[in-house]
This record gives C-alpha cells, structure tokens and sequence, in this order.
C-alpha cells in the first residue's frame, strides 16, 4: 500500500434505496480523513451501470425541492478488475481501460437489495478485496425480515409475531394469506421482506385495507412480511460497532425515534425530507436498567446474526420493559444525521473517528473464510 490507504466508495445502486445511498455517500467522503485516505469514487447507475463519479459530484448531492440525488447514468463507464497486485477500479473506454486506480479497501454504502443483502459482498470475496461491514451470510440473513427474525429466533432472541406472504401463496390462494394474517393483532405493518428505509411499508388497522398493502409491498418484493404492532410501545436503537480478532462487540448509548404524528408510523418521508415531525434523540431518556438491555440485546443480535463491522439494531421497548428485536440493519443510514453515527457521537465517538475505525476494522479482517 502507499502511505495512504487507498479507499473505494461504492454508492447508488439498484434498488428502492439509491437516493438514500447517494446521501450517505456525500455524509461518508466527507467524513474521510485525507490525510490518511485516498478516495475512489464509484456510483452504480439505476439499470446496474457502474460509472466514474468525481468526488466534487459527490459533494454537491443534496435534498433540492423535495428531491433526491441519484446516480447519473451517462458517466463513464467504471470497472473493477484483478491483476497480480491486486484490485484496481478503471475507466472503460470502448475496449480500451484507462485511469486505473488500485484500491485497498472497499466500503459499500448501498442501501437494501443488490448491495446490502450480499451480493457486493461476495464481488469483493472473488476479487480478494477488503471492505467495510458484514459478510455475504449475514449480509443476506438480515437483508431478509423472514430469515432474520428465523435466525434471531433460533438464538433465543424475543422477536415480534409475523406472517409472511411468498409470491406463490398470494397468486394462488389470497383468502388463505388473509386467514393467516388475521391470526395476528392490529394493527399491523405490511412490508416488503427485503427492502429498507420505509418504503413500500403500510400500517394497516383492519383486513379490508389488507390486500391493497400487500400489493403496494409487492411492487418492491414478491415475498412481504407482516409484522403486528406493538401498542404503547418506544422505538429504540443501538449501533454496534464490531471489534477485530472476534472479540465482543461495542454497543452505543441507545437513542430514540420521537415520530409525532398520530398513527406514530416512522415513514419514507418523516426519515429523510427535511422539516418532518419526527426527530432522533441520542441518548434515549431510559432507566439504566433497560438501557444496559437493550445494549445486551443488541451485541447479543449482532453477534447470533455473525455480522462484522457495524449494524444498527431496532428495537421495541414494550410497557413492562420488554425489549424485543424489530430489525438488524448491517449498512444502516450513515449521513451525520442519521441514527448510527448520532448514537456514536453522545457515545463518545465522531462521525469521522467512527468512519475511520470501520475502514482499519475492514483492513485488519482478512477476505475468504474465516
């Protein structure tokens, strides 16, 4: 390596989350550390198009007039390649490849299917590349609400009744999905088995609106979960942060999801335009006692899931001090307001510090089985 580490950003992407990747991308790189980092920067186009970004583009990505940044499509084209020295990203010009750039590390900051749930995961095992976060495994596993609530389950770890709904089930025998839902308490939330970030989510408070929310989940997934709701309850969130050498892992101070609005569902909308009735408060008001709860339950997640570098967990913290798992996301939102790093930094620990112990945490683990 040279006397910087060469860093490759990946961003944008397939999925219903792209926007939200681009804003992460602009949070991270500026968090980036240049006296210690080099940064390569690669967006992957809607359509799967990886493309040459500059890092001034990155920069500018903003909320303008309600709308999102996203990835433009007519850039050059980028490529990753593998030669003796290593991992290289190059500009593809015809058939020629020009401005190759070795990398070191890799940090994938992309949002729900194509990205987060793996399938990076495994480019970078193949190519022998190092990079930032969980492994193809755990990736998957908790990219998918059904296999993780499975999982987590099968660790002993309290998580909230659930229905899923496949593709094939819903085309062929609807009324019987409906029967089965109807064995849960509402209201419930329907939602896409594999997405993120809210979207394709509805809270439903009887069977007739039912149909209608696992079609509208279904335009984002085939498979849908149906989670029931839990009355009275808090929405509180741990960050853990992984530890080399397999040791245990570190847990932030919980925060706290303040959404005031009258059916109290944290949306699209309410999570990222600006202005919104909602706000995140870290550290959460808990009694130290559930505090150090949910802190046990989320290491006690991260560590059953055999997730590596970072994840955020969800949580519900019920009347009688119940803590139960919601969800366990490996590359959580990650612009300096988004909950993970506002967890870290009334933890101790800034933006820029966290972004840089991810990076030396993804350079100390080795690639391949381990």
């Amino acid at each position: 390596m040279t006397s910087r580490t060469r860093l490759l950003l990946v961003f944008g992407g397939d999925s219903s989350e792209h926007e939200i990747s681009c804003l992460t991308a602009k949070g991270v790189l500026a968090a980036v550390d240049a006296e210690r980092f080099d940064v390569t920067c690669v967006g992957i186009a809607r359509g799967g198009r990886w493309v040459r970004v500059d890092r001034a583009v990155v920069e500018s990505y903003a909320i303008r007039d309600g709308r999102l940044p996203s990835v433009e499509n007519d850039l050059q084209e980028a490529v990753l390649v593998r030669h003796r020295g290593g991992v290289a990203v190059a500009g593809r010009d015809g058939d020629l490849l020009e401005d190759v750039t070795p990398v070191d590390v890799a940090f994938a900051l992309l949002h729900g299917p194509f990205g987060e749930d793996g399938t990076i995961q495994g480019l970078f095992e193949m190519y022998g590349l190092r990079y930032v976060g969980a492994g193809v495994l755990s990736s998957a596993v908790c990219q998918d609400k059904v296999a993780m609530k499975q999982q987590l389950a099968a660790c002993g770890l309290p998580v909230g009744p659930s229905v899923t709904v496949t593709d094939h089930a819903w085309r062929t025998d609807p009324e019987r999905c409906l029967d089965d839902v109807d064995r849960l308490t509402f209201p419930v939330f329907v939602k896409p088995a594999r997405g993120g970030s809210s979207i394709g989510i509805t809270r439903v408070t009887g069977r007739d609106g039912m149909a209608a929310a696992i079609d509208a989940a279904r335009l984002h997934d085939p498979k849908v979960i149906v989670e029931q709701g839990f009355v009275g309850m808090r929405e509180i969130e741990c960050a853990v942060l992984g530890d080399s050498g397999g040791a245990a892992p570190h847990t932030s101070l919980p925060g706290e999801i303040l959404v005031h609005t009258d059916d109290k569902f944290y949306d699209f909308t309410l999570k990222y335009l600006p202005g919104q009735p909602v706000e995140v408060v870290a550290p959460a008001d808990l009694a130290l006692a559930v505090s150090e709860r949910v802190r046990d339950v989320a290491a006690a997640a991260f560590t059953g899931l055999g997730v590596e570098g970072l994840a955020r967990v969800d949580t519900f913290v019920l009347a009688d001090g119940e803590v139960v798992v919601n969800e366990v996301n490996t590359m959580p939102g990650f612009t300096p307001t988004s909950g993970y790093p506002l967890m870290w930094a009334a933890t101790g620990l800034d933006y820029a510090a966290l972004v840089t112990r991810l990076v030396e945490l993804a350079l100390a683990r080795p690639v391949g089985l381990r």
